[in-house]
């Protein structure tokens, strides 16, 4: 099998940009390597735009998904060019199952006292809801260990997420057809760590790295979260 492209999906409260220091080392080891932007705007429909991005790409993918980006990759992983699925600090849902539901199962987190909620215009014109980390509290619930000046740069550029997208149903859980290996960020404080443990084992992964990292181990850790993804590559042979 001819070495897959690497599609990185971000996740709530963060863009394409918090993939950065991972992409950079995936490019210089000559990976070819994708970072899409997600809306955020609902599982359902930012898991079929993740899809269809996949589907254009020639040859064999990987898809990684850090936080709400584990729940879109379990949805649109079943791409039928999708090989493997890397959760990052991830959601890895059941069929049927919400990140509220997920969640629920272990609420011991620092972020339900420490998020804002913003009215938005659906396409529609009814009010949606918009949520985010208040940017005070940004680095130490989202970005603990990161340089703070970076920190503080991200929790000014979040992407919020909708409410919508909370009590939302996986419709389809890529980890029962495709091989998947997962990182837990053992000091996360935006998902409890034994969300990640227990979506992982349910999801029988391959293999589970624990990692002593808040919620965004790509910019605390980047080596190693590119070290899990270019390992399962070649575990996919």
């Amino acid at each position: 099998m001819p070495s897959p492209t690497i599609v990185l999906v971000h996740g709530a409260f963060a863009d394409s940009a918090s993939w950065a220091p991972v992409t950079r080392l995936l490019l210089d080891s000559g990976y070819d390597v994708r970072v899409p932007p997600v809306f955020n705007r609902s599982l359902s429909g930012d898991a079929a735009y993740i899809k269809r991005f996949v589907e254009q790409i020639d040859g064999p993918v990987l898809l990684a998904g850090h936080s709400y980006g584990g729940a879109v990759i379990t949805v649109a992983g079943v791409a039928e060019n999708v090989v493997g699925l890397v959760y990052v600090s991830g959601y890895a849902l059941a069929e049927g199952e919400s990140l509220g539901q997920l969640q629920g199962g272990f609420p011991d987190s620092d972020l339900a006292a420490n998020l804002v909620y913003e009215p938005y215009t659906l396409p529609d014109g009814t009010d949606g809801t918009d949520v985010s980390v208040k940017i005070d509290a940004f680095p130490a619930i989202f970005a603990a260990g990161v340089d703070p000046r970076t920190a503080e740069v991200l929790a000014h550029s979040q992407r919020p997420l909708s409410a919508i997208a909370f009590g939302e149903g996986a419709t389809a859980v890529a980890w029962e057809t495709k091989p998947a290996w997962g990182i837990v960020s053992s000091a996360d404080h935006t998902i409890n760590p034994e969300v990640e443990r227990f979506g992982y084992k349910r999801a029988g992964l391959r293999g589970v790295v624990e990692i002593d990292a808040p919620h965004l181990v790509m910019h605390s850790h980047p080596a190693e979260v590119a070290a899990v993804i270019t390992d399962a590559i070649a575990d996919l042979g």
